[in-house]
C-alpha cells in the first residue's frame, strides 16, 4: 500500500492551514493603518480586489476575507456593482478620553503611560517584526536623527513616526491607535542631548533587528526613564532660571 500523501497548504491536517488568514490579518491591519493615518479617507473608495493583489502579493480569497473582517469592524461598506468605501476610522465608536498636557505631572504621567505602553512594544516587534517592517523603523530613525538636535515641530514629528514604526510592527492595532491617539501629547522636545537620545534609539532598534525581544524591552525602558528623567530636568532649570 501506497503511503498517504503529505499534508499539502490545502490539506486540512496541513501545517500551513492557517497561512491565509495570517495573511488576511496582515492586510486588515495595512489597510487599517492607511484609514487610521489619513492615506485613506472617509468616504475614499479602495482599490479592487485585483489592485490589491497586485500590490500586497495575495490571493483573492485573502483580500476578501480582509475587506469582511473591516465591514464586521464597521470601518468599510461595499457597494454591490460600486466598490468598497471608508466609512469610519478605527477609533471611532470606541472613542479614548482626550489627553491633556498642562502641567509636568501631566508630561511625566504621560511618559509613565508610554513606559507601560512602549516597553512591551519594543518588546513585541523584535519577536514579530518583518524585513520591510524594519527597514521602516531604519529609515524613521535616519529621519529622527536627520532633525534631532531642531526644537521644532518637524521634529517632535520625526519623532512620533519613529516609535509608531516600531507599534507598527507588532501587528496590534491597538499600540497603534493609542500611539496615534497620545501623538499631540507627548512631551515637548526642548534642548535635550541629541547624541544620548541617538545612541538610545539606535540600541532599540538594534535590538529589534537582532529580535531580541529582552533587550529591546531594556533598551526602550532606559529610553524612556531617561526621557522623564530629561523632562524634570529641564523643567527644573527652567524654574530656577
Amino acid at each position: 500500500m501506497n503511503p498517504p500523501p503529505a499534508a499539502s497548504p490545502n490539506d486540512p491536517d496541513g501545517t500551513q492551514r492557517k497561512r491565509p488568514r495570517n495573511l488576511a490579518q496582515g492586510l486588515v491591519q495595512e489597510l487599517r493603518q492607511q484609514i487610521a493615518t489619513g492615506t485613506l479617507q472617509l468616504g475614499d473608495k479602495l482599490p479592487t480586489e485585483s489592485s490589491i493583489m497586485a500590490q500586497q502579493s495575495v490571493s483573492r480569497t485573502v483580500v476578501r476575507e480582509a475587506l469582511q473582517r473591516l465591514q464586521a469592524a464597521g470601518l468599510v461598506e461595499t457597494r454591490h456593482g460600486v466598490g468598497t468605501f471608508v466609512i469610519a476610522k478605527p477609533s471611532e465608536g470606541k472613542p479614548l478620553p482626550d489627553v491633556v498636557v498642562d502641567s509636568v505631572q501631566d508630561a511625566v504621567a504621560i511618559l509613565e503611560l508610554r513606559l507601560s505602553l512602549e516597553i512591551e512594544t519594543a518588546g513585541l516587534a523584535a519577536e514579530r517584526r518583518t524585513e520591510a517592517q524594519l527597514q521602516a523603523i531604519r529609515e524613521a530613525l535616519k529621519t529622527l536623527q536627520d532633525c534631532e538636535a531642531r526644537d521644532d515641530q518637524a521634529a517632535a514629528n520625526a519623532d512620533l513616526q519613529f516609535h509608531l514604526r516600531i507599534a507598527e510592527a507588532t501587528g496590534n492595532h491597538y499600540f497603534i491607535d493609542i500611539m496615534n491617539h497620545l501623538k499631540d501629547s507627548l512631551v515637548p522636545r526642548k534642548r535635550i542631548q541629541s547624541e544620548r537620545v541617538n545612541h538610545e534609539h539606535e540600541e532599540v532598534v538594534a535590538a529589534i533587528a537582532r529580535q531580541d525581544s529582552y533587550a529591546a524591552r531594556a533598551a526602550m525602558r532606559l529610553h524612556l526613564t531617561n526621557s522623564r528623567e530629561r523632562f524634570l530636568t529641564l523643567n527644573n532649570d527652567n524654574r530656577g532660571a
